[in-house]
């Protein structure tokens, strides 16, 4: 088509997805270039020191609820069906596809040819085509950008999304549950999006995608951050949105894989992606100096970021947009990144916690049992501020596998695959707890973030290997009797409690909570497993 410009564009024309029409077609263009569309284009603005600053507007987050599979005979037997893999009819995606290539007549599209997946062995070509430009930087940022010069031209992709915001559903006639759409059809290889500007939605499609993809060729996907140390030593970090997994990860000290999504091959760990997508609500130099200076540079994505119109001085602090703040960026833009996105076996499993209810040791070494009981459990208590409508008492949060919303198989499959890896290169396994300590939330004080990072590097260059640990009678998980630069007496948390007893029946509350969630899923598993979890009177 002679109205494509930028670089290298596919042969493998936009034609080949029904995408015909459109007013002209932006191929990989530079950030500089997108910078200057978005602009030009009245969907962002500029602030102090660089970063680009959107506004989603109704969306600030994902939209579970309006996100489907296409029900087809490639998926049917292998996505677990239920609320979080929800069932699309092929005709209604049809007919939703018809009106997105209609939509996109007419139009500027963007578009960027990307991987998903670092490793070339287990990489994906993949295609997003968005209408709005801030989208396709983002797309660019997150993703594995290829040689364009000496790839681009040839680029045919395995996958596409298409993404159009201003696009809404008809829930009558489409089967949608609202306007906003997230569908994926494996069969098709292809995503559609639509009715929602939170740009979270591509990055976690290509996600979903991938956790489907790589554990058929046995490979393991994981919602996990991971870095390596100067002894080449990788290290993976569980933890859902809050538990310090992206902090914990931009480690000074080490180099940075990546901080979201990653597979696990007979080769190693490697990162899926090619950015980050950190969250920046309260983020502050002192103790997040890596992320911190991302938001105050050229290339950087700021989502709902709140900026003084006169000075483009961003407050981070500020949440009244949203306390979804997020920032995306390459992973250059972070001084100690890993440039091959790859790294060996890890020799270190930690998975973070954010108990609000103040009860989990700040660290404790798991048996692989107890690591698979955790793992499946992916436990945290999210607390009021955090999401709209919850009280001031905090509320446990069960996400299996540490992120069930893009899992598509079984847990068990991906726990089955994590329990193969941790007995063959024989992995420590760590529970990192980064919430509150002398009481629950409201009581007690949020864990320094100085004494998290050094029992994690204590825990990860073998300081912690050799040391005493006391079983906790409750959660049976080993607590170190002492570590380097952490005061004894935080390592136990019924310490720091004034009332012992007060600890005694949160911690017991909590242990049934661990009970009551794991029953689900306790047919699958070992009683070995079955019988790590906390101990309920």
């Amino acid at each position: 088509m002679s109205n494509y410009t930028g670089w290298n564009p596919s042969s493998f024309g936009l034609e080949n997805h029904g995408i015909t029409n459109v007013n002209h077609a932006y191929w990989n263009l530079t950030t500089a270039e997108l910078y200057e569309h978005s602009i030009r284009r009245d969907e962002a603005t500029v602030a102090h020191l660089g970063p680009l600053v959107v506004n989603t507007g109704q969306h600030t987050g994902r939209s579970p609820n309006d996100k489907f599979i296409v029900r087809e005979a490639t998926a049917e037997k292998h996505v677990w069906w239920g609320k979080v893999n929800r069932p699309f009819e092929q005709a209604n995606f049809e007919r939703l596809l018809t009106k997105v290539l209609a939509h996109l007549q007419g139009r500027d599209v963007y578009v960027q040819d990307c991987f998903a997946g670092a490793d070339p062995e287990f990489r994906i070509p993949i295609r997003v085509v968005t209408e709005y430009a801030w989208h396709s930087l983002f797309a660019r940022n997150m993703f594995v950008r290829p040689d364009w010069n000496a790839q681009a031209a040839s680029h045919i992709p395995e996958f596409t999304v298409i993404n159009t915001p201003s696009l809404q559903a008809d829930p009558e006639t489409d089967g949608t549950t609202s306007g906003t759409f997230i569908l994926m059809d494996f069969g098709r290889k292809l995503i559609l999006i639509g009715g929602t500007s939170y740009a979270g939605e591509t990055k976690k499609s290509i996600f979903t995608l991938l956790n489907y993809l790589l554990p058929l060729g046995g490979t393991l996907s994981m919602h996990c951050s991971a870095n390596i140390g100067k002894d080449e030593d990788a290290a993976i970090f569980f933890g859902l949105s809050g538990t310090g997994k992206t902090t914990l990860s931009a480690d000074p000290e080490r180099r940075l894989i990546g901080d979201d999504e990653h597979g696990w091959s007979e080769r190693g760990v490697f990162n899926i992606e090619g950015g980050c997508y950190a969250k920046v609500i309260n983020l502050s130099a002192e103790a997040e100096p890596d992320i911190y200076a991302c938001t105050r540079r050229f290339g950087t994505v700021l989502e709902n970021v709140v900026m003084d119109p006169m000075t483009r001085r961003l407050d981070l602090s500020d949440g009244s947009l949203t306390e979804n703040t997020r920032a995306a960026y390459p992973l250059s833009h972070i001084p100690n990144f890993e440039p091959s996105g790859m790294g060996g076996h890890p020799k270190n499993i930690i998975m973070l916690t954010a108990d609000a209810f103040g009860v989990l040791p700040p660290i404790s070494k798991l048996t692989p049992e107890q690591a698979m009981y955790h793992f499946i459990s992916g436990y945290t208590a999210k607390v009021a501020g955090t999401e709209k409508g919850l009280s001031n008492e905090p509320q446990a949060t069960f996400s299996a596998c540490f992120g069930a919303p893009f899992m598509v198989h079984h847990p068990g499959v991906y726990a089955e695959l994590l329990r193969e890896r941790i007995a063959k290169h024989n992995a420590n396994c760590w529970l990192v707890n980064t919430g509150w300590s002398g009481g629950p939330y409201g009581e007690g004080q949020r864990m320094k973030i100085a004494y998290t990072r050094a029992m994690v590097r204590a825990a990860l260059d073998g300081r912690l290997a050799n040391v005493p640990t006391d079983i906790d009678p409750i959660f049976g998980v080993h607590v170190p009797i002492s570590c380097p630069d952490v005061p004894s007496e935080v390592l136990k948390p019924r310490n720091t409690w004034k009332d012992a007893n007060a600890y005694d029946q949160k911690a017991k509350h909590l242990a049934k909570l661990f009970r009551d969630n794991f029953e689900q899923f306790a047919a699958g598993v070992s009683d070995e497993v079955k019988a790590s979890g906390p101990k309920v009177e």
